[in-house]
């Protein structure tokens, strides 16, 4: 039912570069009319395109940056660490007018939130000269957001033979968008966590919404958090729990989950292999601060 995925094919990971500047060690989340200190501070580029990327390149895969960049200063603060982490960044597209979008995520224990402000369209120019890169093999589209604004995203792609996963990315205004499935045709994989999947579906019971999704897309990974994750594939369910890790920061550990399962399907792995990969990759994120964070000194 899924397409066949390209072992030695790159991946295009398509959306929007964030600014993450992570507040850690709160001891309540802010209320109005009060001030809080955090104990920690980091700022890091973000956003699931670029920490999807970032882990498939650590991972050995060759993937490209496929978003806009803004030259204003603070995209010039970023570019060095983004740079850093040895993505193919031929696909950037740089404009004046292209800053990243500003998040502020606040950490409490093992959760957080996230403040942010959309930041111009999210189309580079240089999509159609992405799809035709000889080198490319899949899509990923890091938000809906993006595909939203995109329509033609997914049909361009398949045009050009490119499988194509999909991260929905919670967002307040399109989670429940009544065409989201009709937008979404074509996608292989679908990537969602539990509280997207209970938006998607109306379903509470994890299994339950899976089983919803599943008839919609070919392959779906839901992520459980700290309970692991579940898989829909080839007529089958699957579920692996989480290792027991010491949690720092969830910040990009479903993007980073999102870059090991697909590095291990582009490899052709058995779908154990690729959930189990894919958890491992998301557990290895959140013992460090940002999306990134796991990453430094790596590339």
């Amino acid at each position: 039912m899924s397409s066949t995925p390209s072992k030695a094919k790159a991946v295009l990971s398509l959306g929007r570069i964030y600014c993450d500047m992570v507040f850690r060690g709160l001891d309540e989340m802010p209320q109005l009319g009060r001030e809080l200190f955090a104990r920690d501070f980091t700022m890091t580029p973000g956003g699931g395109a670029l920490i999807t990327a970032a882990h498939l390149s650590a991972g050995g895969r060759a993937s490209a940056l496929l978003a806009r960049f803004g030259t204003d200063a603070l995209s010039m603060a970023l570019a060095g660490q983004i740079e850093a982490l040895g993505l193919d960044l031929q696909f950037l597209d740089r404009h004046e007018t292209a800053g990243p979008q500003m998040t502020v995520v606040m950490v409490k224990d093992n959760d957080r939130a996230f403040l942010s402000r959309r930041a111009g369209h999210a189309r580079p120019a240089s999509f159609e000269d992405a799809l035709a890169w000889p080198e490319a093999g899949h899509l990923h589209i890091a938000e809906y957001a993006t595909l939203h604004e995109m329509r033609d995203a997914i049909s361009a792609a398949k045009a050009r033979g490119l499988t194509i996963s999909l991260d929905p990315s919670w967002d307040d205004e399109l989670i429940r968008d009544p065409l989201f499935f009709e937008r979404t045709t074509g996608v292989d994989i679908f990537l969602p966590n539990q509280e997207e999947a209970r938006a998607l579906t109306g379903r509470e019971d994890p299994r339950e919404g899976l089983a919803i999704l599943a008839q919609h897309f070919p392959i779906v990974a839901l992520k459980c958090g700290g309970d692991g994750a579940m898989l829909a594939m080839d007529g089958k369910v699957i579920s692996l729990p989480s290792p027991q890790v010491r949690v720092i920061d969830t910040t990009g550990a479903g993007d980073a989950f999102n870059a090991g399962f697909l590095n291990a399907w582009l490899d052709g792995a058995e779908p154990e292999a690729c959930l189990a990969a894919a958890i491992g990759a998301g557990s290895c994120s959140v013992q460090a601060s940002g999306g990134t964070g796991s990453l430094v000194g790596l590339a």
